[in-house]
Formats: C-alpha cells, sequence, structure tokens
C-alpha cells in the first residue's frame, strides 16, 4: 500500500514537471527509418533545463518532420524565399506572456538537411536533429539571431539546452 502511495506520487511529480504538449507530424516516410519513434522529441523536452519545463503551466506546439520540397514550399509562401532550408519557426507571438495555457506555434525541419552527409551514422544525424529542434524551441520563445549580441544570447542558450538534454539522453 506504501509502495502505491509513494509510486503515484512519483507519477504526479513527473506529470507537474513535463507541461510542454509536443504535436509531432511526419510528411516525410524517411524520418521514421532514423527516428523510430515520435517520442524521440518528448524525451527531448523532457530533458530541457527546469527554466524551459515550463512548471504549472500547460505549453503547446507542433512539430512537422518535412523534407526540402515541403519546407521549401513553407519558405516561399512565409519568408518569400525560393530554397529549401534546415529549420522554419513560426512564434504564435511576437513576445511571449507565459499564461497558464500557451500555443508555442510551430517547428518545421527538413530530413534532407538533417541527413547531410548522407553516410553519417545514428548518433551524428540525432545530435543534429536536437540541435535544430532547440535552436527553433528558442525561435518559438522570441529568441532571434540578426544582431550579434542577439546571436551571442541565444547561441548561450542553445548550448545550456543542449547540455541538459545530452547528458540524459544518451
Amino acid at each position: 500500500m506504501l509502495s502505491d502511495i509513494h509510486w503515484y506520487q512519483r507519477l504526479l511529480k513527473l506529470i507537474t514537471i513535463i507541461m510542454i504538449s509536443l504535436e509531432v507530424v511526419s510528411e516525410e516516410k524517411k524520418w521514421s527509418k532514423k527516428i523510430k519513434k515520435k517520442e524521440f522529441f518528448f524525451s527531448i523536452c523532457k530533458y530541457f533545463p527546469k527554466k524551459y519545463k515550463f512548471v504549472n503551466k500547460r505549453i503547446f506546439l507542433t512539430l512537422l518532420l518535412s523534407n526540402n520540397k515541403g519546407i521549401k514550399k513553407l519558405n516561399k509562401q512565409f519568408r518569400n524565399k525560393n530554397k529549401p532550408t534546415d529549420i522554419l519557426s513560426f512564434p504564435s507571438q511576437e513576445k511571449i506572456k507565459l499564461k497558464n495555457n500557451l500555443y508555442l506555434g510551430d517547428i518545421i525541419i527538413s530530413y534532407n538537411f538533417m541527413n547531410k552527409p548522407k553516410n553519417q551514422n545514428i548518433i551524428l544525424f540525432k545530435d543534429k536533429v536536437i540541435k535544430t529542434f532547440i535552436h527553433g524551441f528558442l525561435h518559438l520563445l522570441s529568441f532571434d539571431h540578426i544582431r550579434l549580441k542577439d546571436y551571442k544570447k541565444m547561441m548561450k542558450e542553445e548550448q545550456k539546452i543542449y547540455q541538459s538534454v545530452i547528458k540524459k539522453i544518451n
């Protein structure tokens, strides 16, 4: 009986900590050859530093696993750039005001960019995906890299998050 209560308390604590809801959609079949389960992305969020877990808040975002063709179309439509890119982020708001329920926005990642070079091993592929996802996530939180000062700030945060994730995910 006591162990059942302890287990339940641990489960509640875990649910309270992980407050990022992530919808993962794939339009490129090749993603499933490299990343077998969409839970991979939930694990990334799970190992974010506490600052980015948004305890006692409900944060939502969507991740589209795409390819060069799909991301090029979106890049042209929304940024007027007729070329593929590694990642696009579409924040739902210009400046984030953290509320109890907040949709952060959408992240789109191109498989073709992640899979360069094609002969890279799975560890390098996943590492690149983790870094790219973190980069997109920070864009949803209003980080950018237009000015040098902002670039340095964003890179510092990316590195903090990456170090937190990579030491626990491997």
